[in-house]
């Protein structure tokens, strides 16, 4: 049984402002700014907080999961790919277990982390999903370019992670976004494709290799270059630099800002 203890919480558009408000589920100290409310209900388990969206189913109907889907970080990937909603969970450092239920997430944390640092974040993920309306369940594992495949080697494996989690970020927040395409093991060299602002960009080729390349390097050994996929649009813009390095592409201020290894 849960306890009556619940904290409501709503967020205001668009930097999504958390208000926290003490009481029952039947407080009417509710202010509604968005459509979504995230309620906060305590669990027998203190390591456990129950989420519920209101208005917003997290399992379908005609989901086959429908009386629930339970996955930990230390699943298989593609057990974890099957709901995006809980890979993205799992990003947030200290989440052990996602629970989805047919109107509500059950987050487990790990004992050591504090709830007053995962809450906020947990707010955000939620609430960011809620607004796509996209599904938190799929039939099938959500394959991106950086998942992390059966057959991938250790190598391979490192190198989609550390553009997940480390590289993919930073770029994006310049309006950019690069992808994993290939690995020869018997040249050592990383291909990569640009997209978004990144293409044509006259400072890419500095900072994918100052950039991507360093950290690629710094963490696996077995890296000796990184290149970019090219397309007509870089070849246009590697023809007016005097580098004569078009194949190398970057983003230097945004990847060092991220901690990322960096050097003239």
């Amino acid at each position: 049984m849960f306890s009556a203890a619940s904290r409501i919480i709503s967020y205001k558009a668009p930097q999504a402002a958390r208000h926290l408000y003490p009481g029952s589920a039947t407080s009417s100290l509710r202010q509604q700014i968005r459509s979504v409310f995230i309620q906060t209900l305590d669990t027998p388990n203190p390591e456990s907080l129950k989420f519920v969206p209101s208005g917003v189913p997290v399992l379908k109907s005609d989901d086959e999961d429908i009386n629930g889907f339970y996955v930990t970080k230390n699943d298989p990937i593609n057990e974890i790919l099957r709901s995006p909603l809980a890979k993205k969970l799992f990003d947030v450092e200290g989440v052990k277990a996602v629970y989805l239920g047919a109107d509500f997430v059950t987050v487990t944390k790990f004992a050591e982390k504090k709830w007053k640092l995962l809450r906020p974040q947990i707010f955000e993920v939620l609430m960011s999903w809620a607004d796509t309306g996209k599904p938190a369940l799929l039939d099938k594992p959500e394959v991106t370019d950086t998942t992390i495949l059966e057959d991938d080697d250790e190598v391979v494996a490192m190198i989609k992670e550390l553009i997940e989690a480390r590289i993919r970020p930073a770029v994006q927040e310049d309006g950019g976004d690069i992808r994993y395409v290939d690995y020869a093991e018997d040249t050592g060299l990383v291909t990569v494709e640009l997209a978004g602002s990144c293409v044509g960009c006259p400072s890419s080729s500095v900072t994918l290799k100052q950039g991507v390349e360093n950290m690629l390097m710094h963490y696996i050994p077995e890296i000796t270059g990184v290149q970019a996929l090219e397309n007509e649009e870089t070849l246009d813009i590697n023809s007016d630099s005097s580098s004569g390095d078009g194949s190398q592409k970057s983003y230097e201020a945004r990847l060092a800002a991220a901690g990322i290894p960096f050097s003239e």
